[in-house]
């Protein structure tokens, strides 16, 4: 009996003291600190990321008025990818202010962290290594979707661009697949115009001025029929000297990529030129002599000779 008596008066006792603490009101008034500290750190936290993500898109939509701009896919990429980087961490900052808030040592957490990060940067080096090739590819504009372009000894149509690989489709069909951090030389043909060269070749007896003359009027009217070339084309002049024949050069300037379209254009519309105008281009000649044919001329050579 006792003991029971015992036990209901420590129950009242502790009831007594956990109300005591309940209507406290400096500890509501403490809690209520930290609640409104951490609803603070969340507002704060959800404006600082939306004024980041506006400003973001800001800067970028301001880029898009200077001459040198990005393609839409490449833009929206790093918006986006900035974007992500300023939510996560925000919300990092964040949650480490709120566990301080509720006096939760974060030392700890922070070098747990720390020492998590530094294991994944060594067991991962070449991914990290790709992202932030991959990353730099995109924020410099060294080339995007649809650009032709050659690294190293790959040469094709980018296909894809990711933050750790970039895809290449040869004109075969191949597709070759790039880590980003491998990528240290790049040759994009897709940048500025190309250049169009043609050679022709004539023979020792054309008339060189002749022919020149000829051409250029041909190629005053090439820019008329083709959209692709810039400008009017141009006879450079006679670029070599072969044993049996001259080698004039001539050469159009064109739209990226369009150089090797022209350049077969060209060959066929002045071969046609040449042709009406009756201007021989010189080709091989092979004679050949019959066994029979060759006795014969050294017998009556010897008889004459005799």
């Amino acid at each position: 009996m006792d003991e029971q008596l015992k036990e209901l008066e420590k129950l009242e006792k502790n009831t007594n003291i956990f109300l005591d603490k309940l209507t406290d009101p400096e500890l509501w008034i403490k809690y209520g600190f930290i609640a409104l500290k951490i609803i603070i750190i969340l507002i704060l936290s959800s404006i600082i990321i939306r004024v980041g993500k506006a400003a973001i898109g800001r800067i970028f939509k301001r880029r898009s008025n200077v001459p040198l701009q990005f393609s839409e896919r490449r833009e929206a990429t790093l918006i986006k990818l900035l974007q992500n980087i300023l939510t996560y961490t925000v919300y990092f900052i964040a949650i480490v202010m709120i566990l301080s808030s509720l006096k939760i040592d974060v030392t700890g957490i922070l070098a747990g962290a720390g020492i998590l990060g530094l294991a994944v940067g060594f067991g991962a080096q070449n991914l990290v290594k790709d992202v932030i090739g991959g990353f730099f590819i995109i924020f410099e504009d060294q080339f995007s979707v649809g650009d032709y372009v050659r690294i190293g000894e790959f040469e094709g149509t980018v296909n894809e661009i990711g933050l750790r690989t970039t895809k290449i489709l040869n004109w075969t069909g191949e597709l070759y697949i790039l880590q980003n951090g491998n990528i240290t030389e790049v040759t994009n043909f897709s940048l500025h115009n190309s250049v169009a060269v043609v050679d022709i070749y004539l023979g020792y007896q054309a008339d060189l001025k002749k022919v020149e003359a000829l051409i250029e009027d041909l190629l005053k009217t090439m820019p008329q029929k083709y959209e692709q070339i810039v400008g009017t084309p141009s006879v450079l002049g006679v670029q070599q000297l072969g044993a049996s024949e001259i080698v004039l050069r001539v050469t159009a300037e064109t739209l990226p990529l369009q150089n090797s379209f022209i350049a077969r254009e060209l060959r066929k519309a002045i071969k046609l030129e040449l042709d009406a105008q009756q201007v021989e281009v010189p080709y091989q000649r092979i004679v050949m002599m019959q066994g029979s044919d060759h006795q014969q001329n050294n017998h009556f050579g010897d008889r004459q000779g005799g």
